[in-house]
């Protein structure tokens, strides 16, 4: 328990049992997916197990069962990615599926890729007291993610203990899993009982006969319309395969604009308003426009910031780290993004979200009443700071 004395709780030899938590992982994911399991035979959809090879532009073949269908959808999704590293196919090098189906908790670890993935891998291991290096080819982990969060929580992990080098190239992989790598200018190494390759995720389209039908692709992923259409006009995709944003709520979103596509309908996928989450402790998640590219795209904005450490429920919560950042137009008053570093970042991220959907300006976020005492009051204190009236920021 963090910090358990200071909350008046005695917590002598807390322990964890690393193969009972894989035994719940695996209880909830099999939960999990018997629910979808039975939805489908609620609805009465028919699945056929097996891998399905396209023969024409309506019809498939799932081992020697030929299936016809006047509308198709993609959906195969994707893999980890791997990189052409000496040593990489090593014994104890794994991908992300790896790290799940591990059974026993590593001592140590040496994650090449500090990606999403990669960071919520680290701060894992990290919070099991075990040793963890992130090794990242990019001048800064988490890439993409507005710079603030970033190096925030650059600077968290290091205070953690987590050894992270950015701009650094690995070179190969030794015996006794010793990863080798340059970073400036000299060559480094480090040792793990497992190398993690978190390296993203590649589009699982081949050998399904996507190429002899013609269908346009680019780098394995397939091409798609607005409204989730591929070049053959009775055949769509969804997921991770579009090349879009590979993540879960996207692809069902792109399900269903897809489905009522194929029903007759034409309704168009925009990805203007995606809202985005890292399960790190603290959590983080995003939603529109970072900073730097709001810059970029000429507007002239005004920012509102205010950090946890002065949200109450943060403080009972022993959450010191992180802030709330909002991004508005300075001459309209419209939220561009909003980018969360706190407990509850991600249940959170919502509310920015629909407000920006339904076009509400950065006034009306301020003058909604948020309860207290919550985590969701950094919200409301950050869009006070835009107009500069936050009275509980020094």
């Amino acid at each position: 328990i963090l910090n358990a004395v200071e909350l008046g709780v005695s917590a002598d030899n807390v322990a964890f049992d690393y193969k009972k938590m894989f035994d719940r992982k695996e209880k909830v994911v099999s939960r999990l997916r018997n629910g979808v399991s039975g939805l489908l035979r609620a609805h009465k959809v028919t699945v056929k197990s097996g891998k399905a090879v396209m023969t024409s532009n309506t019809t498939f073949k799932v081992g020697d069962e030929e299936i016809e269908a006047k509308k198709i959808i993609l959906a195969t999704g994707s893999f980890p990615s791997s990189v052409p590293i000496k040593g990489a196919d090593k014994e104890g090098v794994i991908n992300s599926d790896g790290v799940l189906s591990l059974e026993k908790c590593p001592e140590s670890v040496v994650i090449i890729g500090g990606g999403v993935i990669g960071i919520e891998f680290a701060t894992l291991f990290n919070t099991l007291g075990k040793k963890v290096t992130v090794v990242e080819m990019l001048p800064n982990i988490m890439n993409g993610m507005d710079a603030d969060i970033c190096n925030t929580m650059r600077s968290i992990l290091k205070k953690r203990g987590i050894d992270i080098f950015t701009n650094a190239k690995v070179v190969e992989i030794k015996d006794g899993l010793e990863v080798v790598f340059e970073y400036e200018g000299k060559q480094l190494s480090a040792n793990g009982d497992i190398c993690v390759m978190a390296v993203g995720r590649r589009p699982d389209t081949k050998d399904i006969g996507l190429e002899q039908l013609g269908i346009k692709m680019n780098r394995g992923f397939v091409e798609v319309d607005e409204y989730l259409r591929t070049n053959i006009p009775n055949i769509f995709a969804i997921g991770d395969i579009t090349g879009k944003i590979q993540l879960a709520h996207v692809a069902s979103v792109q399900g269903l604009v897809a489905a009522h596509n194929a029903s007759g309908e034409s309704k168009v996928m925009r990805y203007n308003i995606v809202p985005a989450c890292i399960y790190t402790n603290p959590e983080i998640a995003s939603v529109g426009l970072t900073e730097a590219q709001a810059k970029d795209k000429g507007y002239e904005l005004k920012i509102g910031r205010f950090n946890v450490a002065g949200n109450g429920r943060s403080m009972v919560m022993q959450a010191s780290d992180g802030f709330v950042k909002i991004i508005t137009d300075a001459k309209t008053g419209e939220i561009l993004g909003a980018h969360i570093m706190s407990p509850r970042a991600t249940d959170m991220i919502s509310e920015i979200a629909v407000a920006m959907k339904s076009e509400a300006t950065i006034e009306e976020v301020a003058d909604t009443i948020h309860p207290h005492p919550t985590v969701s009051e950094i919200i409301m204190e950050a869009a006070h700071d835009v107009e500069g009236l936050c009275c509980h920021k020094a």
